[in-house]
């Protein structure tokens, strides 16, 4: 008995993966990721990276018991002190949760199809350097789209391109604001997003 506790203790240990979240913001979405997996079985978030020494998720993330990197520029794309760490953490999902900056090539070889990002719409449109946030919000309202969403998809060298893994969408009311899409779209966010992760691991 105690040696069948052991093995089956020792294959969830061993069969856990590692997500590490790249994260610019608030940190809404890490926050609701990392919650997502603290008991899983399948899968933990084990630290979070940030270009931004002032963002929110630090303390989101640090009151999760997570581990946070805050990295500049130059580690980020001058460097392989990013992909070192990945390694330290043995990490087999990287997941962009609001990250603003574009993924350099090092790292898309190193963790190739491995790297996953979400939209705060429906791409191919309204995607793109500089479409982020509230931008993206705007643009949909100020176009009278019938539909706006999430996209979920794998990262490429360039800009909201990656191959789409997964999109959910609904209709747009008539007198839609920017702030009341926003709304909608972070339930969306919440709702599927780690669903998704976890189904790719």
């Amino acid at each position: 008995m105690i040696y069948t506790n052991f093995v089956a203790l020792f294959n969830e240990y061993y069969t856990m993966k590692n997500i590490a979240i790249f994260a610019s913001g608030s940190g809404t979405n890490a926050e609701n990721i990392i919650n997502y997996f603290e008991d899983s079985s399948v899968a933990n978030v084990a630290v979070v990276l940030t270009n931004n020494i002032k963002a929110g998720v630090i303390e989101r993330a640090h009151s999760l018991f997570t581990d946070v990197n805050v990295f500049n520029r130059d580690d980020f794309y001058n460097s392989e002190k990013i992909i070192n760490l990945l390694a330290q953490y043995n990490i087999d999902l990287v997941v962009l949760a609001g990250f603003l900056w574009l993924v350099p090539q090092n790292l898309i070889d190193k963790f190739e199809n491995r790297i996953i990002n979400i939209h705060p719409a429906l791409l191919p449109k309204y995607g793109g350097k500089g479409m982020y946030g509230m931008r993206v919000h705007e643009a949909v309202v100020e176009a009278r789209e019938a539909k706006s969403g999430i996209t979920i998809h794998k990262v490429n060298s360039v800009y909201d391109d990656g191959q789409i893994i997964f999109q959910a969408d609904f209709d747009l009311d008539e007198n839609e604001t920017p702030l009341s899409l926003a709304t909608k779209i972070h339930r969306l966010e919440y709702k599927h997003f780690p669903k998704v992760i976890e189904s790719l691991l």
